[in-house]
């Protein structure tokens, strides 16, 4: 788990999910100058690109941290963690391969986002405190159809970004303790 704060800066911040993987640089995600850097494999690369930078955004005006993700196999345990999540919580299973994953922490929130080939987005909030939210958020890349493996459990929301077109996401509350 990375240990670093918001607000210590891009450079440290870096340093540590380099010194996490391995020595792998992770990829900062720019949303002024949206790019499918990562994600060239998906039919909706530029929609899944954009989607991402829109978290990128977020979490930038929000917490001031700079969002960074690094290849799905580079991040084994993160992505099993989710999946874990997944499984454990709702029987869910993704079928489309991994590409990109990102973990960090922000004022005592464990936050893992997976980015999927399918143009799918992943999240798990997890506070770190026992009376935190924790959840896992679905969102769907513009122009992606919903995975069956969620079409027959969640109803998805419509919401719409400069950066990503229309979002459809959905969510729900993790019960276990992870």
């Amino acid at each position: 788990m990375q240990v670093f704060l918001a607000n210590s800066g891009r450079a440290v911040a870096q340093t540590e999910t380099a010194h996490r993987y391995g020595g792998l640089m992770p990829h900062t995600v720019d949303f002024v100058n949206v790019s499918t850097t990562g994600l060239e494999s998906s039919p909706v690369a530029e929609a899944l690109a954009g989607l991402r930078a829109n978290e990128a955004r977020y979490f930038k005006n929000k917490y001031d941290h700079a969002f960074t993700t690094v290849p799905a196999a580079e991040a084994s345990d993160d992505l099993a963690r989710v999946e874990k999540v997944l499984a454990d919580e709702r029987d869910i299973v993704i079928a489309s391969p991994a590409l990109e994953v990102s973990r960090f922490r922000v004022e005592d929130i464990d936050w893992t986002y997976v980015f999927y080939e399918s143009g799918l987005s992943v999240n798990v909030l997890y506070t770190l405190g026992d009376a935190g939210k924790r959840a896992v958020g679905f969102k769907l890349s513009q122009g992606m159809e919903v995975p069956a493996e969620l079409a027959d459990k969640f109803k998805f929301a419509r919401q719409r970004s400069k950066l990503a077109g229309e979002i459809r996401g959905s969510y729900f509350v993790i019960k276990g303790e992870y």
